[in-house]
C-alpha cells in the first residue's frame, strides 16, 4: 500500500536501465568538460614549476606568463591573509559581544516572565477554551469575535503592568 503512495517527484533518465545513447553521449560530454578544466591548469602548473626546475619539461616558458602568475598568487595570497584577519576579528567581536550580552543572566525579568505566561494562559483559555479542550478538538471554528486585535497582548500585559515595550508605539 505505502508504495502506491509514493511520488516520484524528480526523474533522470542517464541513471534509468536502457538510454545507452544518451549514457555514452552525456559521459563523454562530462570527460571533455573535465578535461578542458584540468589540462589548463596542469599545464600552468608544469610551466611554472619549470621556470624553477630545469628538470621538468618547459611547455611554454614566456617571462609575461610566469610574471602573471606569480602577480596572480601574490593577490590570491593577500586576499586570504584579509580574509583570515576579518574571520578572526568578527569571531572575536562576537564573542565579546555574546559574554557582555547574551550570555547575561537573566536579559529579562524571570517573574514578569512567568506572570506574563499566567496571563496570557488565562486570556487564551477565556477566549478559545481550556487547554486540554484546545489540545484535543479534531477541528475549531474561530468565531469573528474572537479574532485578537492589533496590540490586544501588549494592551493585556500593560493593563497588567508586565509590558517591557513603550507603549508610545502603539
Amino acid at each position: 500500500m505505502k508504495e502506491n503512495n509514493k511520488q516520484q517527484l524528480y526523474t533522470d533518465e542517464y541513471f534509468e536501465s536502457g538510454h545507452w545513447l544518451l549514457k555514452i553521449r552525456q559521459t563523454i560530454i562530462a570527460i571533455i568538460g573535465w578535461l578542458a578544466v584540468i589540462i589548463p591548469i596542469v599545464i600552468t602548473i608544469t610551466s611554472f614549476w619549470a621556470s624553477f626546475n630545469p628538470k621538468i619539461p618547459h611547455i611554454w616558458s614566456f617571462k609575461e606568463g610566469i610574471y602573471e602568475i606569480k602577480f596572480i598568487g601574490i593577490i590570491l595570497l593577500f586576499s586570504w591573509v584579509m580574509t583570515v584577519i576579518f574571520s578572526v576579528g568578527m569571531t572575536i567581536i562576537q564573542n565579546r559581544k555574546r559574554d557582555r550580552v547574551v550570555e547575561q543572566w537573566p536579559t529579562f525579568n524571570p517573574i514578569d516572565q512567568k506572570k506574563r505566561k499566567q496571563t496570557i494562559d488565562d486570556f487564551i483559555d477565556k477566549r478559545f477554551g481550556n487547554q486540554e479542550f484546545r489540545e484535543n478538538v479534531r477541528s475549531y471554528d474561530v468565531q469573528p469575535e474572537q479574532n485578537l486585535e492589533t496590540h490586544e497582548i501588549q494592551k493585556l500585559y500593560a493593563k497588567k503592568d508586565l509590558d517591557e515595550v513603550d507603549q508610545k508605539q502603539l
